[in-house]
């Protein structure tokens, strides 16, 4: 079961999200409210916020949503992309945007997605972000790792294993292959040499 909390400004809304989702099976809403501050503290794991935006409003998602080792993803759905920018600098496993009127297929679909850790949004959202993504003067592309990443980054370049790290970091050695995944990703390398290599080109490690 995927755990979902809904949030939408209308109750029709939280109701109609709440039907799609629980005629699968699949998903268990954990949660619902109409705005991001009415929730409260939440006492177990989620594993996807499902957020619908008003006309006006802008995303902003609470600090303590990234207390977990493994933080949850996030699926926004707005006409407006723009006022959804708070997900592209939260350190989050996963985001995705989709239109208000996106169908039942579409949203089902990127809730799997974004569970699974995909980031999911329409084509031409993708290719303003990536036009709009900063380069540093040496041409560059632009690489942000989480505080976390940085060290297992740097544990991975002096030579440490997934079990070293995690005792050197106290975590488990399930979220240490989660945290170099996603360092993979980030980094657009598909083994250690070369995340190591890239690493040190970026002045990502310290030497």
């Amino acid at each position: 079961m995927i755990r979902t909390v809904i949030i939408a400004p209308a109750l029709a809304a939280r109701a109609g999200l709440r039907a799609i989702l629980s005629a699968g099976g699949e998903f268990e809403v954990a949660a619902e409210a109409a705005r991001i501050a009415d929730l409260s503290p939440r006492a177990e794991a989620v594993d996807v916020f499902l957020i619908q935006l008003d006309p006006g409003e802008k995303l902003v998602l609470p600090e303590e949503w990234f207390g977990s080792e493994i933080p949850p993803a996030v699926l926004s759905l707005t006409d407006s992309p723009e006022r959804a920018e708070a997900l592209l600098d939260a350190p989050l496993r996963a985001w995705g945007l989709l239109p208000t009127d996106c169908t039942e297929e579409e949203l089902i679909t990127a809730l799997y997605a974004v569970e699974m850790g995909l980031t999911v949004a329409p084509a031409e959202v993708i290719a303003g972000m990536l036009q709009s993504s900063p380069t540093p003067p040496n041409g560059e592309t632009f690489v942000e790792l989480t505080a976390r990443e940085l060290e297992v980054l740097n544990l991975l370049a002096g030579g440490y294993a997934n079990k070293q790290i995690s005792r050197e970091l106290g975590i488990s050695e399930h979220t240490v292959k989660f945290h170099v995944s996603s360092i993979y990703t980030k980094l657009d390398v598909s083994n250690r040499a070369e995340a190591v290599r890239i690493g040190i080109q970026l002045g990502l490690i310290v030497i």
